[in-house]
This record gives structure tokens, C-alpha cells and sequence, in this order.
């Protein structure tokens, strides 16, 4: 498995998100940054269908409201509303820029009764005052940003609050030997090049540097188009982090290989890990 499955570049993934890879007409000669990142990382179509089956199958019903945490442009709950007609979606984040570009190009592609249904709140996923939602998710590995044990336990104990009775809690995380080196790994799109870079890794705190760079056809490398200084945490860190914030059970889901070795988008709930070379899971946490 390599680091284009880390950030969702699954091939299955992107299929069903073929019309944001074919969509040449948003490649404005004015660099679009949130345009690539979506192209070449995020999944959203695939995402919500993994966040509706896995609440049906762990409850037994289905879900109607889900708040996207550290939400950026929000094209998840975007996704969520266009899913089901009885969907509702609430997207948190803290920085205005990409909350603005949502609503110019993907709140602005809804109809307004899909409009009617999302939320979006440029506030703290730490405020105990935000809605309660049936699943609370934090996508793209977002919470790394919290390195301190406290501080990643404070926003977990907070999720299980604004989890409504029945919620669930779910994040995705990756790790791996392969993500304990510096590496710079290049992914082709044919109009662009994606380029997933550890800068740096220190193993005594498992603190971690990364960026993305994007090269378009033609054009000069863009560096540190995004950045990340993150902390690397383990499934059993986190695992044990959730039940001490007060959730009943936590579930793993692990994805499984293609032919190539490649992530195929796929999760199956399970009780043992392989041994890989780089690995993609979720985490769900019974309210």
C-alpha cells in the first residue's frame, strides 16, 4: 500500500467521484487550490455512503443529521444532503477561507431544498454548545492537529456530548512504517501532478511534518500548497483515548488491497490488523 491510499487516492474511490476529475473547466488559469485538493485527495460521494452503511449496520437504523468536524470547504455534508432526502448536515471549522469557498462552489451547486438542510458554522470543535448530530466525524485526519494527550481527549469527550442517543463517532486515521520516514511520493493526473511530501518525522514525540505540492502541466512546482504539522497517533492510542472519553465501544475498520496492493476503498470491521507497509483505517466510536 503506498501514500496515495493514505489521503484517499483509491481508484475505486475515484470512479465514483469521476465527475470532479473530468471537470476541466474549474482548471482556471487563477490557481485553484481547494479545486486540486479535492481532485487528487478527498472522496466525498464514497465517504457519506461509508458514514450512512456503517451507522445501519452498528444501529440498526438509519441516520438523518451528521456534523463534519474541521469541515474546510464542506463537501461532505454537502455529499450527505444530496444522499437522502432526510439527511441533514452541520459543517464546524475555524478558518473562514475555506468555509467561504464552500459556499461559493459546492453550498451554491445545491437546490434549495438540499440548502435548507446544512448548517455551517465557523466556530470550535471544542465549543460544547454545538448541535447534537446522529454521527459526529472528523475526516482527512484533521485531529492530528491536537498532539497533546489532553487536549486530543477535551475534543474526543466533546464529540460523545454532541453525539445524539444512538450516535456514533467516527474518524479516520493512518499510519504505518512507510509513515515514519521522509518521503516525497508523486502522483500523476495528467493536467497536474499531486505530490505528498513527510518533510520530517521525530520518533521520541511521533510528531510529523507534511505538505502538498501540485505541479500543473506546463507551469512550475507549487510548494507547500497545504501543510500539516501533525502527531501520529496509533490505533491503540486512540482507541483507548475514545473509551476514556466515555464511549461504549470502538470499532476498527480496515481497508483492504486491490490486485497491485493498493488500497481499494473498501472497509471491513475487524479485531486484527495486517502487516503493511502503510495502512488506512476508521475508528467508530458507540455513543
Amino acid at each position: 500500500m503506498s501514500k496515495k491510499s493514505l489521503l484517499k487516492e483509491k481508484k475505486k474511490n475515484k470512479k465514483k467521484d469521476k465527475k470532479n476529475k473530468k471537470d476541466k473547466s474549474k482548471d482556471l488559469q487563477t490557481f485553484d487550490k481547494y479545486h486540486y485538493y479535492l481532485r487528487s485527495v478527498q472522496s466525498p460521494a464514497a465517504d457519506v455512503v461509508f458514514l450512512r452503511d456503517t451507522y445501519k449496520e452498528i444501529r440498526k437504523k438509519p441516520a438523518k443529521t451528521l456534523c463534519e468536524d474541521f469541515c474546510g470547504t464542506f463537501s461532505i455534508s454537502c455529499e450527505w444532503t444530496k444522499l437522502d432526502k432526510q439527511h441533514h448536515a452541520i459543517g464546524v471549522d475555524l478558518d473562514p477561507e475555506p468555509l467561504a469557498y464552500g459556499k461559493a462552489h459546492h453550498l451554491s451547486q445545491l437546490n434549495e431544498e438540499q440548502t435548507k438542510r446544512m448548517k455551517i458554522i465557523e466556530g470550535n470543535v471544542l465549543d460544547e454548545s454545538l448541535p447534537k448530530a446522529d454521527i459526529v466525524s472528523a475526516s482527512n485526519f484533521s485531529y492530528y492537529i491536537f498532539k497533546q494527550r489532553q487536549q486530543l481527549l477535551d475534543y474526543f469527550k466533546n464529540a460523545k456530548k454532541r453525539c445524539k442517543k444512538d450516535g456514533l463517532f467516527i474518524i479516520d486515521s493512518f499510519g504505518g512504517p512507510d509513515c515514519m520516514e521522509a518521503i516525497e511520493e508523486e502522483t500523476d493526473y495528467g493536467d497536474f501532478k499531486y505530490f505528498w511530501d513527510e518533510d520530517h518525522f521525530d520518533p521520541v514525540t511521533n510528531y510529523a511534518q507534511f505538505y502538498i505540492h501540485f505541479k500543473r502541466k506546463g507551469e512550475k512546482k507549487r510548494e507547500k500548497v497545504f501543510s500539516y504539522d501533525w502527531r501520529m497517533w496509533s490505533i491503540p492510542e486512540l482507541r483507548d483515548l475514545m473509551l476514556d472519553a466515555g464511549f461504549k465501544n470502538v470499532h476498527i475498520y480496515w481497508e483492504g488491497e486491490d490486485e497491485n496492493g493498493e488500497g481499494n476503498g473498501e472497509f471491513k470491521r475487524v479485531t486484527e490488523g495486517e502487516e503493511v507497509r502503510a495502512w488506512v483505517a476508521y475508528l467508530v466510536g458507540e455513543a
